[in-house]
């Protein structure tokens, strides 16, 4: 399974940064989501394409040293690299592609010139990034690009497609959503992904006028294709509702079996929302970490639990993401969960927490736990600098201890051994 470059993306784009990014263009806060899960499938489509142009690699090479992940907002209106990359993988239909994303999540066509910017720079940053994390050169950084081809048009949110964008043909074809016209006179069967069905014509094999098999088969086919397609619709839209609706987490302590992480299965962007803290409002993902401790600490659960039942229920930081390979050094954004975590604690000063921090199988057993250890105790200490010193009474680092996934798998299928943790504690 190739990597999801988006995966890498994400983190970039948590929603402090979307906070932020309504407040400065004028904004709502869900526009600005919205137009962003349309805005990077585009890019990273755009850059897959183009990945053998000397002027996209030379961007991503660049955009290592450029720090340009350090002012998303603030840097990416004016920089060059940018400038250079969305001319080369768009060309002229630049303008297009934002009218497209404005009409499609409400923002205006200026913010939405303003997005595409930052999550060019977002993309740009990230694969510059993982490709000096993982020394990759220019062939490298060409076969991960090329690799993300398959995946694209299905990263796209519903009521968006490559065609809408005005870039069906991005792949040498045109868009699986485009409606094929024939010169024949007989209808076929085309069914997009909206669930509309579509007839262009098909040649009609029986020459006699009155006697065509097709005239009485033809409608039966089409409602028996609708009713497979919606039926298959329906039972996708109810199981995803169920995968998505709580973000809680039950993994393991030191004498638990661990589960696997089902935050990995939401959308590369998720909505933020104002989650009520005691009538004081937060910003946070629907369903993420801080509602789900909240809604915990609301009722009785907390103070009715014991250690032993509390030991067993973990939740995931859904925006806290650590540079790779540091222990200490923070990707921009993930102070704002932390900062979430220690007015939790505040407004519920008998509540008591751990901290944990997980591997996947990857590297040595031994500098992996180390790893996590430091992370762990590295939360621990912006926590304190917060001050919640005494609610947060423990960091342990369990490495790859309780990883599922093998260390030959994809890095995006490895990604939900990798995650820090949180805990009530007595």
């Amino acid at each position: 399974m190739a990597l999801n470059i988006i995966d890498l993306i994400k983190g970039q784009l948590g929603p402090a940064l979307i906070s932020q990014a309504a407040s400065q263009l004028g904004e709502s806060e869900s526009g600005i989501s919205k137009a962003i899960s349309g805005l990077l499938p585009a890019v990273v489509g755009g850059m897959a394409n183009n990945a053998d142009k000397p002027g996209v690699l030379d961007a991503i090479t660049g955009a290592s040293s450029s720090n340009m992940l350090g002012d998303l907002l603030g840097g990416s209106s004016n920089n060059s690299l940018i400038t250079t990359v969305l001319t080369a993988i768009f060309g002229d239909k630049i303008g297009g592609i934002a009218n497209a994303i404005s009409t499609f999540s409400g923002v205006s066509s200026s913010s939405s010139n303003s997005l595409l910017n930052m999550v060019t720079s977002a993309t740009l940053g990230s694969v510059g990034k993982y490709a000096t994390d993982n020394n990759l050169g220019s062939t490298g950084i060409t076969s991960l690009l090329n690799d993300q081809k398959g995946i694209v048009s299905s990263l796209l949110p519903a009521g968006l497609s490559l065609a809408s964008l005005g870039i069906g043909n991005m792949f040498g074809g045109p868009d699986a959503e485009n409606v094929k016209v024939t010169s024949f006179d007989q209808p076929k069967v085309e069914v997009n992904r909206g669930g509309n069905v579509h007839t262009t014509p098909t040649p009609d094999n029986n020459n006699n006028e009155g006697g065509s098999i097709w005239k009485w088969l033809l409608p039966l086919l089409l409602l028996g294709v609708a009713g497979w397609f919606l039926w298959n619709n329906y039972n996708k839209d109810k199981t995803e509702e169920v995968v998505t609706t709580d973000n809680t987490e039950i993994v393991a302590d030191s004498t638990a079996d661990m589960v696997n992480d089902s935050a990995m299965m939401v959308t590369p962007v998720r909505e933020v929302t104002d989650i009520d803290l005691n009538g004081k409002m937060i910003k946070g993902y629907a369903n993420g970490m801080e509602a789900s401790m909240i809604n915990f600490l609301k009722g009785d659960n907390y103070k009715n639990a014991d250690d032993a039942a509390l030991k067993d229920i973990w939740y995931n930081f859904d925006n806290v993401n650590f540079k790779m390979g540091s222990a200490t050094e923070l990707e921009m954004g993930s102070e704002g969960q932390i900062q979430n975590l220690a007015a939790i604690l505040k407004s519920y000063p008998d509540a008591k927490i751990k901290i944990g921090g997980y591997t996947d199988m990857t590297g040595d057993a031994a500098q992996n736990k180390d790893l996590s250890q430091k992370r762990a105790d590295h939360i621990k200490s912006e926590l304190s600098k917060l001050g919640v010193t005494a609610q947060v009474v423990g960091a342990e680092g369990y490495g790859s201890e309780f990883a599922k996934v093998a260390a030959t798998a994809s890095d995006s299928e490895r990604a939900s051994d990798r995650k820090m943790a949180v805990r009530f504690t007595k």
